[in-house]
């Protein structure tokens, strides 16, 4: 599960904004395309509050066999000014407590950011990254991305929304941002999505409820269909609805087969450039140190 905390400071327009755990990736991605840059610029920045939000109020597994990491991200330090505020010494304890992992991820070259970010992680037993401000991420393109793109494209015509209005639009807004998100993006989407069987991540897409049983075929009201859908007798909807489910199978089948071709292509890549001495991108560090994180937990993929 992911979820999602932006912070800024006091008096900003917003000190810090929330989004729970969730297993929906399209809902976090949307969200993450929402916030943007605004304020600051004085450091420090409210990371104490975002702390406290991420390890207090996030609905943490108690499962010690899981695998529970936060990620902190900025430029700037903390504000240990503020009276009665909460402070990343006693965090960091905190965090300890309730096993989790706090990994820093200094973004620039703040020298008052650095050492403070070090001891956040060195507190939780976490890692310290540095990168640029741009964030070196290496956007690696490969042979099968084009026929990804087609795949998603397909995949797009066999969705049915389900529900009321609000539902319905919502699997039209993730399957829309999808199309729009950077090719590397919409692959590793698609590729998620087809290992789960979903074609949208979340609720309001018909053939997904069926297929995981949280609908019935007899349980579906016609009033929560398209409206193009609702005027099809019982017989014509269930063949329109097993028409999607085959045509989605076989797709998906497809795009897991692909999208083992494009790890072992992007995987070879990144083999490439580390050799050459430019192995240092935002998402080579993150997933060396993921990997590392739960090896100790027994975990290895």
């Amino acid at each position: 599960k992911l979820g999602l905390i932006g912070y800024r400071d006091r008096g900003d327009e917003y000190v810090v904004k929330s989004f729970s755990l969730t297993d929906d990736i399209d809902a976090i991605y949307g969200h993450l395309q929402e916030f943007q840059a605004g304020g600051g610029g004085d450091a420090p920045e409210s990371v104490n509050e975002a702390l406290a939000e991420a390890i207090h109020k996030m609905p943490w597994s108690s499962d010690n066999k899981v695998l529970k990491i936060i990620f902190l991200v900025g430029d700037a330090p903390p504000h240990m000014d503020y009276p009665n505020g909460p402070k990343y010494p006693d965090l960091c304890r905190e965090a300890a407590k309730k096993d989790l992992i706090i990994n820093t991820i200094q973004c620039g070259e703040m020298a008052e950011t650095k050492p403070i970010w070090q001891e956040i992680a060195k507190l939780s037993e976490g890692s310290y990254i540095g990168i640029s401000q741009s964030g070196n991420v290496a956007v690696i393109s490969t042979p099968m991305d084009k026929e990804l793109s087609r795949l998603n494209e397909r995949i797009g015509a066999t969705l049915i929304p389900y529900g009321d209005s609000k539902l319905q639009a919502e699997v039209h807004a993730k399957y829309a941002a999808a199309k729009s998100a950077p090719v590397s993006a919409m692959a590793d989407r698609l590729t998620y999505n087809s290992k789960t069987g979903k074609a949208v991540q979340g609720r309001g897409e018909l053939v997904d409820a069926l297929n995981d049983k949280t609908l019935k075929l007899e349980e579906i009201d016609q009033k929560q269909l398209p409206t193009e859908l609702q005027k099809l007798d019982r017989d014509e909807l269930q063949k329109r609805i097993a028409k999607a489910h085959d045509e989605r199978a076989d797709l998906q089948k497809q795009i897991v087969e692909l999208s083992k071709k494009r790890d072992g292509y992007i995987q070879s890549e990144n083999k490439r450039l580390a050799a050459e001495g430019k192995g240092d991108a935002f998402d080579q560090k993150v997933t060396e140190t993921l990997h590392a994180q739960a090896a100790k937990k027994g975990i290895t993929y």
